[in-house]
């Protein structure tokens, strides 16, 4: 499982000309549910997405975490984050974990968010969706779950 994070003053989903979330100061997530993926994984990346710190404490140090700052989610279905470009022009997505399957952990992900305290403004996993986010740094971290 892949999240990449962005640390956001703002950010907005939208489906279909709505929007489906939208968040204040916090992180985007686009989370990325590979082939091989458990819910124990995405239950812990959750838990990391949590707590860690990337955001300033008062000498602009990255000392905070979510919860520390009171930020919000927006967490958005990425599967391109398993794009393999090793060969060729076009990217291959081999590694990302089938549709039915990957809904079921992004939901468990979402959940443990949830129970973390953050219930997630999501957008619709599997749309086409336009993501609007103004970059609070920029901040941008890769997680993966092992």
């Amino acid at each position: 499982m892949r999240a990449l994070l962005q640390r956001v003053r703002s950010a907005r989903v939208e489906v279909d000309g709505r929007v489906a979330g939208e968040i204040g100061p916090g992180l985007v997530v686009l989370l990325g549910v590979g082939r091989g993926d458990t819910p124990e994984r995405a239950r812990a990346l959750a838990r990391k997405v949590v707590e860690l710190r990337v955001f300033p404490d008062e000498r602009h140090s990255m000392n905070r975490s979510l919860g520390d700052a009171g930020g919000e989610v927006l967490l958005v279905s990425q599967f391109t984050l398993y794009a393999d470009t090793t060969r060729g022009r076009r990217p291959s997505f081999e590694a990302a974990e089938e549709p039915a399957r990957a809904r079921e952990l992004y939901g468990e992900f979402a959940a443990a968010l949830a129970g973390l305290g953050h219930p997630p403004r999501e957008g619709v996993f599997g749309a086409h969706m336009l993501v609007s986010l103004e970059n609070d740094g920029p901040v941008t971290v890769l997680l993966e779950s092992s």
